[in-house]
């Protein structure tokens, strides 16, 4: 069995989508994605691969209504812990635990303020941490109307630190940051969520190729303090950022 990546660490993303098959091509042309089976307990679901190597599940929705989303993933020790802490700290948890047949065990639940994640102890699968490579995870963030009631959730229930970080607060992982928190202005009525981004090596080249492909720019190309991003949508709805992202700097960001 592989090594867990270590507690706390937001470990894999997942889409869940009304149209597979429309979700597979897009990323697949955008970030240079291949496909193989996955676990099927809820539904049709595939992993997403770079070289060879796992990055990302795309997953049916089955639920009437339920929009199109991506779900950040953190890795922990015990599935069935950590859910029993949710609920103690005022989160819900709305699936599992269960078990991924012989990936690991999930559970998909939502912090106090109701914006979605999930729990992965990996067995067979232990994931993908974040990183500068085209193509996959770089960074995740949760944009929240009580960024101080979620920075005390996510350390309670992870067992991690939260410290302030550049104007927002940052998880830490072994010192290091791994997931940011900042208070959600542009939420405008939206829930409270935990944005997605992917790594690219052009902010500009890919927000262009998005509109080619069917999906839509919802904030163009701007400078961040860990590089060039841009806010995007695919053509089923499903929101995700792309990162232009400045290494080995963002890695040295206390």
């Amino acid at each position: 069995m592989k090594l867990r990546l270590a507690q706390g660490t937001p470990c894999w993303v997942s889409l869940l989508t009304d149209d597979l098959a429309g979700a597979r091509a897009f990323y697949g042309d955008l970030l240079g994605w291949t496909y193989s089976p996955g676990p099927t307990q809820l539904g049709a679901y595939v992993r997403a691969e770079l070289d060879g190597e796992p990055v990302a599940g795309l997953g049916i929705s089955t639920a009437t209504g339920f929009p199109v989303q991506w779900t950040t993933y953190f890795a922990v020790d015990s599935a069935d812990s950590t859910a029993q802490l949710v609920r103690e700290c005022g989160g819900t948890v709305a699936v599992g635990p269960l078990q991924a047949e012989r990936a690991g065990r999930m559970a998909i639940a939502a912090d106090v303020s109701g914006a979605v994640f999930g729990l992965w102890q990996g067995e067979e699968h232990t994931g993908r941490e974040a990183g500068p490579e085209p193509g996959g995870p770089a960074w995740a963030e949760l944009l929240t109307p009580d960024a101080e009631g979620a920075a005390a959730f996510y350390a309670t229930i992870l067992g991690r630190p939260v410290r302030p970080a550049g104007g927002e607060s940052a998880l830490l992982v072994h010192g290091r940051p791994v997931a940011g928190i900042r208070h959600g202005a542009e939420l405008r009525g939206h829930p409270p969520r935990w944005r997605v981004h992917f790594a690219v090596r052009d902010a500009e080249l890919t927000t262009r190729r998005v509109t080619e492909l069917g999906g839509r720019v919802l904030v163009e190309p701007h400078d961040t303090a860990r590089g060039r991003a841009a806010r995007l949508a695919d053509p089923q709805g499903g929101h995700f950022s792309v990162l232009e992202a400045r290494w080995p700097e963002f890695e040295s960001r206390p």
